[in-house]
């Protein structure tokens, strides 16, 4: 079976440039996947961050589907954290109005909601050690991160507080996704008896997607409702299995879907030799330590900036568990990577995301890994490489 490849975009901004260039080479990037044969290009979205253009996945997908043709466009995901159902319905039924079969609608709990998870259950059987790290399947998977600190940060209270109106109250996420899914199929029924029918939204083409990071929620409430589940392997790569498990287990079909379907997440970096790509990568901690440590997301820095950074050692154990889950080299080893995450997880589809500070490197990345992705499936043809079934 070919697993498809996808990609997803936070819209970096590389130190020395700002949002319009990040824009400008999110567009270019777009058309090249498209072209190369990638499955869906999706949008991240994030706020208060000076190195993420990404705020407003909407209106970025109807940039990139202007410029683009075929290729799927999505969300990955909207906040529903601090949404409406129905604003989101929407802003998708437009979408889908003006793209019809294009849209993909990847839904997120963040924005305000407490996401301290619990453990999950015991390691899988079988495994390998290293350390603190399991090895399962050949994919490394570390010590969970605990978000706690960054939860507490007055950045992370200043940000609920500007996202959210005065006094309002997020619903329960599954009851969210409900409502969500009422005004897609048929209409809402209000509490006060009316019927209500988004217009556009209601019979739109979307396909619906939760993204999550645990067993929690999400997990469920997508494997309850019958929805696509997308797991975050390069958010959260301690805590990738029992996600997939979760939705896998609460799974029951439905209208959307008759069988659960899963993509996982990766952080790529692809370059012509080992070396090369190490060096592409080196910023990847820098920015991460700036998530972390509740900065926002700088720039992505240029080699120069990393040069210069002092590191602690807690700043390193600070970013360990992503750095050593990046997926980085030539095509030949971040390609086995890939079969190693696909094994354990059992995934139907990948989603690759990559960060360097060169937009000409990013692309490159993205050229060797679809090249290679093809060739190992068997389906480069007539000059064309494509990268997962269509």
């Amino acid at each position: 079976m070919t697993i498809p490849l996808s990609v997803l975009d936070l819209v970096p901004i590389a130190s020395g440039s700002g949002p319009a260039e990040a824009l400008a080479r999110s567009i270019d990037l777009a058309r090249r996947a498209e072209a190369l044969g990638y499955r869906r290009y999706w949008l991240a979205e994030h706020h208060l961050n000076p190195g993420v253009a990404g705020t407003a996945p909407a209106i970025v997908i109807a940039l990139l589907a202007n410029a683009t043709e075929r290729i799927r466009l999505g969300s990955g995901g909207v906040q529903m954290g601090h949404r409406t159902p129905l604003s989101v319905v929407e802003e998708f039924g437009l979408l889908d109005a003006a793209f019809p079969g294009r849209i993909d609608l990847g839904l997120g709990r963040s924005g305000g909601r407490n996401f301290l998870k619990k453990g999950g259950g015991g390691p899988p059987s079988g495994e390998q050690r290293d350390g603190g790290t399991r090895i399962v399947d050949g994919l490394r998977i570390p010590p969970r991160y605990s978000p706690a600190k960054l939860a507490g940060s007055p950045r992370f209270k200043a940000n609920v507080r500007l996202l959210q109106q005065p006094g309002a109250e997020t619903p329960p996420y599954d009851e969210q996704v409900g409502d969500l899914l009422a005004l897609l199929e048929s209409g809402y029924r209000s509490p006060e008896g009316p019927v209500l029918h988004a217009v556009p939204g209601e019979g739109a083409s979307v396909e619906v997607w939760i993204l999550g990071s645990s067993a929690g929620e999400s997990a469920t409430a997508a494997g309850e409702r019958g929805l696509r589940f997308a797991a975050n392997y390069h958010v959260s790569p301690g805590t990738v299995l029992e996600a997939v498990e979760g939705y896998r287990s609460a799974f029951r079909p439905s209208a959307w879907l008759d069988r659960p379907y899963v993509s996982v997440s990766a952080d790529v970096v692809v370059a012509d030799d080992d070396r090369t790509a190490g060096q592409l990568a080196a910023g990847y901690g820098l920015w991460v330590r700036s998530i972390r440590t509740a900065e926002g997301a700088i720039p992505y820095p240029s080699a120069e900036e990393v040069a210069a950074h002092v590191w602690t050692d807690e700043d390193r154990a600070l970013v360990a568990d992503r750095v050593e889950t990046q997926f980085v080299g030539r095509p030949a080893t971040v390609v086995e990577q890939l079969e190693h995450l696909q094994a354990a997880t059992g995934a139907d589809e990948l989603v690759v995301t990559t960060m360097t500070h060169d937009h000409a490197d990013r692309v490159r990345s993205y050229e060797l890994l679809a090249d290679a992705w093809a060739v190992r499936a068997g389906t480069r043809s007539a000059g064309r490489t494509t990268v997962g079934a269509r």
